[in-house]
């Protein structure tokens, strides 16, 4: 399975929690609450290509609206490969934290 760089990992965590309510501004938006720092649509853009190259996200365009003056905007939605993606970092992630914990409340951390 495909590796996930942080920021990655960030940008589909969102795509998650916002399920059919992910799009790039509602994403952006998102993440700028959770993290309490800015977020730039570029900085979202490129990891939303690769996790779609990825196959960790797929994409769809919603419906016009009067509200976008008649643009669509476009969707996205984590996949099971996606979800299993995040699954599995997370253990590696848990397992590398009891290690270093374990370490440290044994006096080896430096």
């Amino acid at each position: 399975m495909d590796s996930l760089s942080r920021r990655e990992e960030q940008v589909l965590l969102a795509v998650w929690d916002l399920q059919d309510e992910a799009h790039l501004l509602s994403i952006k938006d998102h993440l700028s609450g959770v993290t309490r720092k800015s977020w730039s649509v570029g900085i979202i853009h490129k990891p939303l290509l690769k996790l779609e190259k990825k196959g960790f996200i797929t994409s769809s365009m919603g419906e016009a609206t009067a509200k976008r003056g008649g643009r669509r905007k476009k969707l996205y939605r984590a996949t099971t490969l996606g979800v299993d993606a995040l699954r599995a970092l997370r253990h590696e992630q848990d397992t590398m934290w009891e290690n270093f914990l374990h370490r440290e409340i044994l006096g080896d951390a430096e």
